[in-house]
C-alpha cells in the first residue's frame, strides 16, 4: 500500500508570490528565485487578534465599536478578547515578515471567518454598510496571514472559499443606500475580486482535492458577468469541471445575460442558491435596465401603449408591484394607475446608475431559513444541485 501523501506546503518562493500578485501587481520572474528552498513558518497565534495588536490598538484608540468589552465606559475603551480581530496592515517594504507568534494558523482563521460571519456580518447593533467595511478589512488580514505562512494548498483553500463567501455576501446585504455610508463600494468590488484571485491561484496550483471549487469557479463567472477575461478563464477549465452543475448553470446565466434574453435570464437567477444570487446580484439593476429599454424600443408609440406591471414583476423577478412603479417611474415612463405602465414614445430615459432594487426574491428569500455561517461554512445543502423545476 502506499504512503499517506501529506499535503503540501508552500514554500517561501510560492507565498511571496501569491502575497505580490494579491498586494504589489503581477509577479515577476526574478521574484521565484530569491527563497527557493525556504519554507514559511506556520502561525501559532492563538487569538483572532494578537495579544500585541490588541495592547497597541487600545492605547491609540484605534478598536473598532465592534471590539470593544460591551457596557465598557473606561478611557480608553477596553479591548474585548473574544470579539477583537487582527486589522490589515500592509507590510512596509525592507520590514521583516512577522514571526509565527503574530500569526494566526489556519484553523484560527477559519474560526475567525466563522465569527465574522456568525456574529458581526448579523449584528443588529451597526449598520450594514459599517459592517461591510469592517469585515472586509478583517478578512483582507485573513487572506495576508494566509498568505505569509506554508499552510498546505487544501486548508488554505478551505479558509479562503469561507472568507470570500462571507465577503460576497456582506456586500450584497449592503443595498441601495450603500453609498452614503462608510463602505466604498469601489474598494469592496476591489477586495472581492482580490479574494477570487487569491483563491484560484490556490486552485491552480492542484493540491486538492477542492470539493467547494465548482460553485466557487462559477460564482467567479457570476460576479464578473459578461466580461470577456472571465468567460475565457472559465471556458480554460478541465472539462470534468465545466460540466459541473455550478459551472454549467453560471455559463447558462452568462449566454442569457450577453445575448439580453432577459426572459430566460431571470428564470435562471431564481433558482439559483444564496451564494451564487449574492454574487450575481450587482449586475441585476444593469439586467433590468436593459430589458426595460427592450420593451420600450418595443411598445413604446405616440400615443402610448400600457402593459400590466405585473407583467413586469414576473418578467423581471421584482420585489413587488412598488419596485415595479418605481423602476419604470426612474426612467421616465408614466403610470396608467397603480398597476399599468404607459409606454410613450420619448419618454424613456436613463440618467445616473440604475436602480439596486432591495432584491428580495432574488437574493434574501434564498437565505431560506439558514444562517450565514451556515451558508459560508458549507453547513448547507450542495450548492451545485439543480432544484426541481430549474430551467436547463
Amino acid at each position: 500500500m502506499g504512503a499517506i501523501s501529506r499535503p503540501r506546503a508552500r514554500g517561501a518562493a510560492e507565498a511571496l508570490l501569491d502575497y505580490n500578485a494579491v498586494h504589489l501587481g503581477r509577479p515577476t520572474p526574478q521574484d521565484r528565485p530569491l527563497m527557493l528552498g525556504c519554507e514559511l513558518p506556520v502561525g501559532t497565534c492563538p487569538d483572532m487578534c494578537p495579544a500585541a495588536e490588541r495592547a497597541q490598538r487600545e492605547r491609540e484608540r484605534r478598536l473598532h465599536r465592534l471590539e470593544v468589552v460591551p457596557g465598557c465606559r473606561q478611557d480608553p475603551p477596553r479591548a474585548d478578547p473574544q470579539r477583537a480581530v487582527k486589522e490589515y496592515s500592509r507590510p512596509a517594504a525592507g520590514k521583516p515578515r512577522p514571526p509565527p507568534s503574530q500569526l494566526r494558523p489556519p484553523s484560527v482563521l477559519l474560526a475567525t471567518v466563522r465569527y465574522l460571519a456568525g456574529e458581526v456580518a448579523e449584528s443588529a447593533d451597526a449598520a450594514r454598510a459599517e459592517v461591510a467595511s469592517f469585515v472586509a478589512d478583517r478578512l483582507r488580514a485573513v487572506r495576508l496571514d494566509l498568505a505569509l505562512q506554508g499552510a498546505g494548498d487544501a486548508e488554505a483553500a478551505v479558509v479562503l472559499e469561507a472568507a470570500l463567501a462571507t465577503l460576497l455576501a456582506v456586500v450584497a446585504r449592503l443595498g441601495p443606500d450603500a453609498a452614503r455610508g462608510p463602505a466604498d463600494p469601489v474598494l469592496l468590488q476591489a477586495q472581492v475580486q482580490e479574494g477570487f484571485g487569491s483563491l484560484r491561484r490556490c486552485y491552480a496550483r492542484g493540491a486538492g482535492p477542492h470539493p467547494r471549487q465548482p460553485a466557487f469557479q462559477g460564482l467567479f463567472l457570476l460576479y464578473n458577468l459578461g466580461s470577456v477575461e472571465a468567460l475565457r478563464e472559465v471556458l480554460q477549465l478541465p472539462a470534468a469541471l465545466r460540466t459541473c452543475p455550478p459551472l454549467r448553470k453560471a455559463l447558462a446565466v452568462d449566454a442569457a445575460f450577453r445575448e439580453g434574453n432577459a426572459a430566460r435570464l431571470f428564470r435562471l437567477l431564481q433558482t439559483l442558491p444564496y451564494l451564487a444570487s449574492c454574487a450575481v446580484q450587482c449586475h441585476v439593476g444593469h439586467a433590468r435596465r436593459e430589458a426595460l429599454a427592450r420593451l420600450a424600443r418595443a411598445f413604446s408609440t405616440p400615443k402610448g401603449q400600457t402593459l400590466p406591471l405585473g407583467f413586469m414583476v414576473n418578467l423581471l423577478a421584482l420585489d413587488g408591484l412598488r419596485e415595479a412603479r418605481d423602476l419604470c417611474q426612474a426612467h421616465g415612463l408614466p403610470l396608467d394607475g397603480e398597476e399599468r405602465v404607459v409606454f410613450l414614445r420619448g419618454r424613456y430615459v436613463e440618467e445616473g446608475l440604475p436602480p439596486a432594487g432591495t432584491c428580495k426574491v432574488l437574493v434574501e428569500s434564498k437565505l431560506r431559513g439558514r444562517t450565514l455561517e451556515e451558508v459560508v461554512m458549507a453547513e448547507e445543502e450542495d450548492e451545485g444541485a439543480d432544484r426541481p423545476g430549474s430551467p436547463a
